[in-house]
Parts: structure tokens; C-alpha cells; sequence
């Protein structure tokens, strides 16, 4: 008798999972259909391939370029001068030496990057040039030199 009710309830909820399976695919046949999906999968229209090509590099980096201006705090529309002025300051902000968080300041930096890779698959590319970087690297590069020459050689 057991098996008998178990068989059942199986053979439901298979044809229960089965129907919402088979909706769902007509679902999204239809909205393929709908909106073009067909067309740019295969390359059909101009702007897929430009929104494609912004999507593999959202896929690359992890970000978008809309995350990259929030978190930069400009737009799209922001001259070169206020896109260094807003890294420079975030990244001196979050620098892990003042009490700064360096998962911020990495953020900052690939926001930039973001955006460095967007203007170059637009044929404009362009570097966000900051002192701040270079500075660092170098102040760390002394460092480590100076820690050097105070070590004695080993035997």
C-alpha cells in the first residue's frame, strides 16, 4: 500500500516539475522573440555588438562602467581634470596608512581601470595620470632599499 502512495506522489510531482519546465521555455522563447535576443546573439544589429563588447569587459573586471562612476562620484559627462581630482582624493582618503581601508582604495582603483578600458573599446584611449601612485611605489621602493642596506650580508 505504502509503495503504492509513493509511486503516485512520484509520478505527480513529475508531471507537476515537468509542466512549470516546459512553461518556462515558452516563457523565454517568447522573450527572445520579443526583444531580439535571436538578432544579437548572432551579431544582427550594431548595437549588440557594442553592448556585447561592454559586457565582456563588465565580465573581465567584475564591474560596470555605471559602478565605476558611482563609485568616483561622477558622470559620464565629467571633464578628465574632476575624474583625477575625485581618484586622487579617494584614493588618498582610503589609503590603509591613515586609516584608510584598503579594500576601498582597491575598488577606487579598479573603478579607474574600468573606465580606462571602457574609453579604450571606444577607440579613445586615455590614462587617469595620478602623482599619488607613483609616489607611494616609490617612497615604498626606498624603503625597502634602506631596510636592505641595513641588514647584514649572509653567510
Amino acid at each position: 500500500m505504502a509503495a503504492r502512495i509513493i509511486a503516485q506522489v512520484l509520478v505527480a510531482g513529475t508531471q507537476i516539475v515537468g509542466k512549470a519546465f516546459m512553461e518556462a521555455y515558452r516563457q523565454a522563447a517568447a522573450n527572445a522573440a520579443k526583444n531580439g535576443g535571436q538578432n544579437a546573439a548572432k551579431g544582427g544589429s550594431s548595437g549588440g555588438s557594442k553592448t556585447a563588447a561592454a559586457d565582456a569587459i563588465s565580465r573581465k573586471t567584475g564591474m560596470t562602467v555605471d559602478e565605476a562612476l558611482n563609485i568616483l562620484n561622477i558622470t559620464k559627462e565629467a571633464e578628465l581634470a574632476k575624474i583625477v581630482k575625485n581618484y586622487e582624493h579617494l584614493y588618498k582618503v582610503n589609503d590603509k596608512a591613515v586609516g584608510g581601508s584598503f579594500y576601498l582604495q582597491s575598488k577606487v582603483v579598479r573603478a579607474k581601470e574600468r573606465l580606462e578600458m571602457e574609453w579604450a573599446a571606444q577607440g579613445n584611449p586615455m590614462k587617469i595620470q595620478s602623482e599619488q601612485p607613483a609616489a607611494a611605489a616609490a617612497e615604498g621602493a626606498s624603503k625597502a632599499g634602506s631596510a636592505a642596506e641595513k641588514q647584514p650580508p649572509a653567510n
